[in-house]
């Protein structure tokens, strides 16, 4: 089967892409840099032609808010109108836990707009909810930091390792469209405030951690379940620890 992986050259699609090829799948790692782009439409016919299978892993290179919404939405209505005219029979969009509780926010309002861009198109779908990923929690650290301090909320966060999220695409892809949503999720639930805080230990990084429940996430407000599952989530395996081990050096 050709499966199609827009963002095929990032973090999530480049593992995705070769759980799938070593299955035995055709697979195309569509990005800007291998002559495939949504925003442009360069590449995309060509790219699409006989494919059954897409998902859409790309993510915005900016996250203002104009920005962002505009890259959604025409990705999304690029990607989309191509796989009609190809004939494509799974749509698959890697999205966020607490996308519609997030709406503070100009990322989940872009998100929420990609969302029902798919929901709209006539296309056979699934919509994969993803808890954040083990990988970004220094980029959270960087986002709540201000001189030698960060400041985040203690809402709890239930962080997935990316093996994790390429495992549960994988399954998806093979799988049939679920025309809805699935959810995907860390093994155990953590406050925010007490993750970072560990992980910026193990790293011997000097800054302090201040818990804070009016600190924004890239601009919403959390509450104790804005980011985490509640609707019987496939888990991931790895646990923070393990992740760390494998993956995280101390400077």
């Amino acid at each position: 089967m050709k499966i199609v992986i827009i963002g095929g050259t990032g973090l999530i699609g480049s593992k995705t892409a070769e759980r799938l090829r070593k299955r035995g799948h055709e697979v195309i790692a569509a990005a800007p840099n291998t002559g495939v782009n949504t925003i442009t439409g360069e590449g995309l016919a060509q790219a699409l032609e006989n494919a059954k299978v897409v998902l859409d892993l790309a993510n915005s290179p900016s996250f203002e808010d104009k920005a962002v919404l505009e890259f959604f939405e025409t990705s999304g209505r690029n990607l989309l109108a191509a796989e009609k005219v190809a004939g494509v029979r799974h749509h698959i969009a890697l999205s966020v836990v607490g996308t519609e509780r997030l709406q503070e926010s100009g990322y989940f309002r872009a998100k929420l707009a990609q969302e029902n861009l798919i929901r709209a198109s006539g296309i056979p779908y699934t919509i994969v909810h993803s808890t954040q990923f083990m990988e970004f929690v220094n980029g959270i650290a960087q986002s709540g930091t201000v001189g030698d301090t960060v400041h985040l909320s203690p809402a709890f966060i239930q962080p997935i390792a990316s093996d994790d999220v390429a495992d549960a695409m994988t399954d998806v892809a093979l799988g049939e469209p679920q025309n809805g949503i699935v959810e995907i999720a860390g093994p155990d639930r953590v406050k925010l405030s007490g993750l970072v805080e560990q992980y910026l230990k193990k790293m011997k990084d000097p800054r302090k951690v201040v818990a804070d429940p009016e600190a924004r996430y890239f601009g919403a407000r959390l509450e104790d379940n804005s980011l985490v599952s509640d609707k019987s989530p496939r888990l991931g395996r790895i646990t923070f620890e393990q992740w760390f081990a494998m993956t995280a050096q101390p400077k």
